[in-house]
């Protein structure tokens, strides 16, 4: 019974890990977003193409 619980321990830990990894990689998408919007607006292009490039590196991994 013991080794049971410690596998369903194990198992909750790492999709609470998952979850906890999905949410700020959305959060960092979305904060991507606003500040090349922002690029975009102020016509700054060499940060425009660094947080989109960061963008797709981000979006590559997940």
């Amino acid at each position: 019974m013991g080794k049971m619980n410690v596998s369903n321990n194990a198992l909750l830990a790492l999709f609470a890990e998952m979850v906890w990894d999905d949410a700020i990689r959305k959060y960092k998408e979305q904060n991507l977003y606003k500040e090349i919007d922002l690029a975009l607006a102020k016509g700054d292009q060499p940060t425009f193409l660094a947080l989109t490039s960061e963008l797709k590196m981000l979006q590559s991994s997940g």
